[in-house]
């Protein structure tokens, strides 16, 4: 009895990087470098290795682009259409990582032209990468309903302004600018630091911190008091 042949499906990673410029959420586009769809705006990815799991190719792929270790990296979703690919048939395991733009916009390899889109004006992607923006997104109002992960977007200091700015950013709406921060420091998750950013205005607005002890416990209480329902009625 003759066995049959294992058909050749190729793995990619695809990665939706979001970033946080201090006012608006971004994400990070490269041109594609290969055909189809050559030079077409295109989510960071590549090709799992023979010798390496899905998870340290994602790892590996992202340190290529942007030079960055350790950052906060989570599996979103398999894409696995049969025609998702014009050139060969390839399942794709899409990840979604945060990282802080002030910090490394620096070390972006030039090979790859990358460059960031504020999450509001991404042009057209090829394949189905519309598709994996749309659901990293709505992870990420998830996440940021129920655990401090989203602060990986924002300096290690920051004000309360640039805090409801990412909330504004990552929900698409505008909090109540009061009752956010009532809300917020009555969590207890924030460290109140002596110094100012005082370039927004005179008086300037102090800098805080995360508690990190603080964050651990009882994370959907914390949040819960922040974002409401209706933040969540598409989940």
């Amino acid at each position: 009895m003759n066995k049959k042949k294992a058909p050749h499906i190729t793995v990619a990673i695809d990665s939706i990087v979001f970033g946080f410029d201090g006012s608006e959420l971004k994400l990070l586009l490269i041109q594609r470098a290969i055909d189809p769809e050559r030079h077409k705006w295109s989510l960071m990815g590549g090709y799992v290795e023979e010798d390496e799991s899905v998870d340290d190719a994602s790892a590996r792929i992202l340190h290529r682009l942007t030079g960055l270790q350790g950052v906060y990296l989570e599996q979103l979703h398999t894409y696995g259409a049969v025609d998702r690919d014009t050139n060969e048939r390839t399942i794709s395991v899409a990840y979604f990582a945060l990282i802080d733009i002030a910090d490394y916009k620096q070390q972006l390899s030039h090979d790859y032209h990358a460059e960031w889109f504020p999450i509001k004006k991404v042009p057209k992607l090829i394949f189905d990468h519309d598709e994996m923006v749309e659901a990293a997104k709505k992870r990420l109002q998830y996440k940021a309903a129920l655990h401090p992960v989203v602060f990986e977007l924002l300096p290690e200091k920051f004000t309360l302004p640039q805090i409801q700015a990412m909330y504004d950013a990552i929900y698409e709406v505008n909090f109540d600018k009061r009752n956010f921060s009532r809300k917020l420091l009555s969590t207890g998750l924030l460290i109140k630091l002596d110094e100012k950013d005082k370039l927004g205005s005179k008086k300037g607005a102090y800098y805080y911190t995360l508690n990190k002890d603080k964050y651990k416990e009882n994370l959907y209480k914390i949040f819960s008091l922040i974002i409401t329902p209706e933040h969540l009625q598409f989940f």
